[in-house]
């Protein structure tokens, strides 16, 4: 550890380790539709995937799963769609936030489903990455919840002996029955 790293102190404080572990209320991240068949044809359009399991019925009969289903990372899409006339949450993050790189402060502790604000000095927020465990695919007319908590934070130091935190969030997807489609974990640098 470099000198000036040494002299700065902990960016992992007693406060920021009182986050960890933090659970948002669960709420309901298919708003107002659900799964429909429009969104769904949308949004497997924006990604260029073509797989008929996702539009013809008559295929997806076919298939083990037996009915049309969404790609994987549907559920994640969900919980950032905005009803129509609803305030930009990412337009809304960026004014907020000139360092933010589009994803970190979109839900905000006062929104439903929002974690607490890390109580630390470090306002740069970059994307560490993501991973998806998939459990099962939604399918059409399923209600699709999610619920957030701050599965784990780590300090790094960097080569510059700046310090960092990486922030791991866990958000658990759920079907109206309570099981589990998937789950996402993102993690983002804290400069």
């Amino acid at each position: 550890m470099s000198q000036s790293a040494a002299q700065s102190g902990s960016a992992l404080t007693a406060e920021v380790k009182a986050v960890i572990g933090a659970t948002a209320e669960k709420i309901e991240a298919s708003l107002p539709w659900g799964i429909e068949r429009e969104g769904l044809r949308l949004f497997t359009q924006a990604i260029m995937d073509p797989d008929p399991r996702y539009w013809d019925d008559e295929f997806a009969k076919t298939t083990k799963f037996g009915h049309i289903i969404t790609p994987p990372i549907y559920c994640t899409y969900l919980g950032r769609r905005a009803r129509p006339g609803a305030d930009d949450p990412i337009t809304r993050a960026f004014a907020e936030n000139p360092n933010s790189d589009g994803i970190g402060g979109v839900r905000t502790a006062e929104s439903r489903g929002g974690l607490p604000s890390i109580p630390t000095h470090l306002k740069r927020i970059l994307n560490a990455g993501n991973e998806i465990e998939l459990r099962q695919y939604p399918r059409l007319g399923d209600r699709v919840y999610s619920q957030a908590k701050y599965a784990d934070i780590r300090e790094r130091v960097a080569k510059d002996g700046a310090r960092m935190l990486i922030v791991t969030t866990e958000i658990i997807y759920t079907n109206q029955n309570g099981e589990v489609l998937c789950i996402l974990r993102a993690s983002q640098i804290r400069r």
